[in-house]
């Protein structure tokens, strides 16, 4: 009977009745039910409801009830975890144990034990008491021989990490305990290194680096941590200890020789495999690059780096990863000599013409690789920026020949394969744009031609839809986007990386259908984000997948303090107050769902996260004309400056409707009692935030910054101040504030605010006309 009144419940919740729904439910919890079935569809309830608090009181009833259930103390457990009760969570971990002897339910505890240490404002208390009953708890476990699986180990390396007890945390990898680390490759050695890294013990770093790339010449990981260790070792002066091992793990490299005959000797291995690997010839740049970054004069014996990345371009030319190999070393070429290279590799790459006087074209894939990964270098270098404009169109009418005789090759690829030639099409358009920008009006039209051709052979290449989402708002065209942005298919994450580049147009540009839609989007993602992070953290404790877990909170904090997050929650509101408040009774009601509070801020300003990704479309552009670090904090400090003025204006907005009081006579103390009086303040307060947010922007735009034009959008704020709408704002807010006053004082003894309001009204009926 209790069950079928829950399910009652949930169609009355399904179907828009929540108030009696969780009437209905009210009335099943106060009767503590034990039942399986109603303790189950009660949890299904109120986890639609979004109220996982009152699943505890559920299971906390039925352990009192049944208290030697071991599924009602599970579930009790899992309940905690879902609103992060981490103390709560430990002592049911330990009732559990107490009831059934399980390993996983009495780490499930310590795992709680470490949660409350992470989760603790005081890091000092979080070391001394969390953290060492934590590690008591787990070394009577080892000392009583009842560690019995891999995650056991991890939780107590995990421990020992966050003490700092390196040492100890070595010793545990490295001994009988540390067999048992096997699920993941190489997991034993990774976090031996880690250690060794942190008790900067190199001589063992650099021996099992070296014995690892002795087993893998391919793990580029490695290759780091050997050169990072052998220039320590350089630094110190270290040389091997008389008649002993070099170190625990064995033979130690601690000379530039030593490091030059080790990847001569991984080439020589190389050249042996029956598989190209690519690591020790990267390896070998690497080493150059360092070798000139110390101001070195050894790095002649490792050859001139111009003839290394020719001869890699003719090894692993036809492949895509080569342009993104070679691109980090490019560096190490003299600017003089970027033509003669770039006429270097054109000469290996079989390429022939039709007729004579017509462009040579590539016969077949690899070829037409090799092409491309030169295109590609021919701008990083700089080579097309520097074209003039009739030797850019000439170079942009080559590469779209290249790239239409390239879709020969990829006639049998599917609609949701690439074709092979699309980047010729890319870089194509780069140039166009390029000329856009020097003034080259019809370039961009000419781009939006390409791009559309571009995305006709290949429907799933995400970088033409972003390119065209990005140039048609430029451009002010919104209404072919949403649907290129609905068919990138973005997902989960995504929502936050790549979200800003459909929120930032659709309202401005007066789609406000449209604008809604894409705020809901990301809300429904930030919404969910805190409930599935819940069930991510619930199966990582069932699998014993502990080190996850703190991943998974750092990931959910991550996106709580979002700024696309806080920035689409205010652009909503705004824009629903917009759509929908048009009298002040609408207005009311309206801010009253909302939950809106005028004296409430809650932007996490100090904790913001920007999560964009500012480099989701591709660029091949030369480091100086690139996105920069430089680019990236001012971007992030006009989105902040922007968010503050968004947020100051709704909060103004949500504190109008509590103005309206009844007319008392002058001085009376009802006023002050019925709290309207500091309803005033708190809008005069903000009044001078918003005035001093404003501030800060307009001193922001004074630096005049000019991003890449791939690079991050700018803020509506420029044209926030430049066509009026901030001083009309500001205006009316002060109006309002003003016409307070005057109710508050009666006509008498007021000229001097009716002349205020008089100049407030005839300066806005001038703005708005």
């Amino acid at each position: 009977l209790l069950c079928a009144q829950v399910l009652k419940a949930i169609g009355l919740q399904r179907t828009g009745k929540q108030d009696e729904a969780y009437a209905l439910a009210q009335e099943v919890a106060a009767l503590e039910p034990t039942d399986d079935n109603s303790l189950q569809a009660l949890t299904i309830l109120y986890r639609e409801m979004h109220r996982p608090e009152l699943v505890t009181k559920l299971y906390e009833a039925a352990v009192k009830k049944v208290p030697n259930s071991e599924e009602y103390h599970s579930h009790l457990f899992m309940a905690y975890a879902r609103v992060g009760e981490y103390k709560k969570m430990q002592q049911a971990g330990m009732a559990l144990y107490k009831i059934v002897p399980k390993n996983p339910y009495y780490f499930w505890s310590v795992m709680s034990l470490i949660m409350q240490s992470i989760s603790a404002q005081d890091e000092n208390l979080s070391k001394t008491m969390f953290l060492p009953l934590a590690e008591r708890m787990v070394e009577k476990m080892v000392k009583e021989d009842k560690i019995e699986a891999e995650a056991e180990v991890e939780l107590y390396y995990m421990i020992l990490e966050r003490l700092e007890k390196y040492k100890e945390a070595l010793d545990v990898v490295r001994g009988k305990l540390g067999e048992k680390l096997t699920s993941e490759l190489q997991s034993r050695e990774n976090k031996c290194m880690a250690m060794y890294k942190k008790l900067c013990r190199w001589p063992e770093c650099n021996a099992l680096s070296r014995r690892l790339l002795l087993k893998n010449s391919d793990d580029w990981q490695f290759y780091i941590t050997y050169f990072d260790s052998v220039f320590q070792l350089i630094d110190e002066s270290w040389t091997p200890p008389p008649e002993e091992e070099h170190s625990l793990e064995g033979e130690v490299h601690y000379s530039v020789e030593q490091a030059v005959k080790f990847i001569e000797e991984r080439i020589t291995e190389e050249s042996k495999s029956s598989r190209p690997l690519r690591g020790p010839y990267l390896a070998k740049l690497e080493l150059i690059r360092r070798l000139r970054h110390r101001g070195c004069n050894d790095e002649h014996k490792l050859g001139d780096p111009e003839e290394l990345m020719f001869q890699y371009f003719k090894k692993f030319g036809d492949k895509p990863c080569c342009f993104t190999d070679l691109k980090v070393f490019v560096d190490l070429l003299p600017s003089s000599q970027y033509t003669k290279f770039l006429g270097q590799l054109l000469e290996v790459i079989p390429l022939s013409a039709a007729a004579e006087g017509e462009i040579e074209l590539p016969a077949d894939i690899k070829a037409l690789q090799q092409h491309l990964c030169v295109v590609q270098l021919s701008r990083l270098l700089g080579i097309y920026h520097a074209m003039e404009k009739q030797h850019k169109l000439t170079v942009v009418r080559e590469l779209m020949l290249r790239y239409r005789h390239g879709l020969d090759f990829g006639k049998s690829c599917l609609k949701t394969e690439l074709q092979f030639s699309d980047y010729y099409c890319l870089l194509a358009v780069h140039l166009l744009l390029d000329l856009w920008l020097e003034g080259e009006e019809t370039a961009v039209w000419q781009c939006l031609t390409l791009l559309e051709e571009g995305l006709s052979h290949s429907p799933s290449n995400a970088q033409f839809k972003l390119l065209l989402i990005r140039i048609y708002c430029r451009l002010g065209a919104f209404e072919p986007v949403a649907e290129l942005y609905s068919s990138l298919d973005a997902k989960h994450i995504q929502h936050d990386t790549i979200g800003y580049l459909l929120t930032r147009y659709a309202g401005s540009l007066g789609h406000y259908a449209a604008a809604s839609q894409s705020c809901n989007f990301a809300l429904r993602f930030f919404h969910s984000n805190q409930k599935d992070t819940s069930e991510y953290i619930i199966q990582a404790y069932k699998y014993g997948a502990f080190e996850k877990i703190p991943e998974f909170i750092a990931f959910r904090n991550r996106l709580n303090s979002s700024l696309h997050f806080a920035q689409v929650r205010t652009e909503r509101m705004l824009l629903d107050l917009l759509l929908e408040a048009n009298i002040s009774t609408s207005l009311e009601e309206s801010i009253k769902s909302m939950s809106l509070s005028p004296e409430e801020d809650d932007i996490p300003w100090k904790d913001l996260r920007d999560n964009r990704d500012l480099t989701v479309l591709f660029s091949w552009d030369p480091k100086d004309r690139d996105i920069s670090e430089e680019h990236r904090k001012l971007s992030l400090e006009e989105e902040t400056v922007w968010l503050r003025i968004r947020s100051l204006t709704l909060r103004l907005v949500s504190g109008l409707p509590t103005l309206s009081h009844t007319i008392q006579p002058k001085n009376s103390e009802k006023t002050a009692e019925n709290g309207v009086s500091s309803k005033i303040d708190t809008i005069r307060s903000l009044l001078q935030q918003l005035e001093a947010a404003v501030d800060s922007g307009k001193k922001f735009l004074e630096q005049k910054i000019q991003y890449p034009v791939l690079g991050p959008p700018p803020t509506r704020m420029a044209g926030f101040f430049s066509n009026g709408s901030c001083q009309c704002q500001t205006s009316l807010f002060s109006l309002v504030s003003d016409i307070y006053e005057l109710d508050t004082n009666g006509l008498e003894d007021s000229a001097e605010i009716q002349e205020r309001i008089g100049n407030s009204f005839k300066s806005l009926v001038e703005r708005l006309t």
